[in-house]
């Protein structure tokens, strides 16, 4: 019986293969079996109903808001863009001039290297309008399926995102792309499962939205209320009043909280800077 099932079933899917496909819903129906058969993982499932997701989705669907873009100005004085691109751990910004509709360019966090003098120890004269590189502008609606097809083929892994009257709605990264079919791509903020708290630099942190209040308390020598939420993720959600998506942030019992990975479900990871803190509270 146990032999014959798993034949029985692939030739059940040659035959389905065999006919013109009706709908994305019947192949996906069909794949779901096979991973419940476990001739399939779910991981790889997941994968596809990704891929498949792509192709209906939009660049609006995915960008990080013009709010929540981390800009660097073109005449900013050298040591204030150092600061900006550490604190917020990205490798690629935009550059602006008077406002965020005024997108001069890309910079990349690694060319900031060669204007180091290491024998000195300082920064070399340094021109922003040089070191730049030109920023790539899309429309909202592109779908992804074509913007990831784009991005592969021209090695550019950001675009400015413009809206119908050209004006600057957000930006999106080849990540976002990427992270609608594989999933969470890991990264220097990720932290093991079994520990919910990790020291970053200059007094940041990244949580796990699991941690237990009582843990974030006991840790930070905190006072987050645990008499509505379990953990810290809960009551997050409930400082923002909606779901938010990576980069929204808020401030909370002398505690900054920024998303740094979410989905479309739930919070996963929090990257936390304590506001103002005595030096008995310190965490050691």
């Amino acid at each position: 019986m146990f032999a014959t099932a798993p034949t029985a079933w692939f030739n059940r899917f040659k035959q389905v293969l065999s006919m013109p496909p009706q709908d994305k819903q019947d192949l996906l129906a069909l794949l779901r079996e096979a991973q419940q058969r476990d001739l399939l993982s779910a991981d790889s499932l997941m994968m596809v109903e990704g891929a498949l997701q792509v192709s209906d989705m939009h660049v609006r669907d995915v960008m990080v808001p013009r709010a929540q873009m981390v800009c660097l100005e073109l005449y900013a004085p050298i040591d204030n863009l150092v600061k900006t691109i550490v604190d917020s751990g990205h490798s690629r910004f935009p550059v602006i001039g008077d406002s965020r509709d005024d997108i001069l360019g890309i910079f990349l966090a690694k060319d900031l290297l060669g204007y180091h003098d290491v024998t000195k120890g300082r920064f070399k004269s340094f021109n922003m309008r040089d070191a730049m590189r030109p920023a790539v502008f899309i429309p909202e609606s592109k779908r992804l399926n074509v913007l990831l097809r784009e991005f592969r083929s021209s090695r550019n892994h950001i675009a400015i995102v413009v809206d119908e009257y050209s004006g600057v709605s957000g930006l999106v990264t080849i990540e976002d792309v990427i992270e609608q079919i594989v999933g969470d791509i890991d990264d220097e903020h990720d932290i093991d499962d079994k520990i919910f708290i990790r020291s970053i630099h200059n007094g940041r942190y990244i949580v796990r939205a699991l941690t237990p209040i009582e843990e974030f308390n006991e840790y930070f020598k905190a006072n987050l209320s645990d008499e509505e939420f379990d953990t810290v993720g809960g009551i997050i959600m409930q400082a923002f009043g909606h779901l938010p998506k990576r980069g929204e942030y808020v401030e909370l019992n002398g505690f900054y909280f920024e998303v740094a990975r979410a989905t479309g479900r739930r919070i996963h990871l929090l990257r936390v800077k304590p506001i103002a803190l005595t030096p008995e509270q310190i965490p050691e």
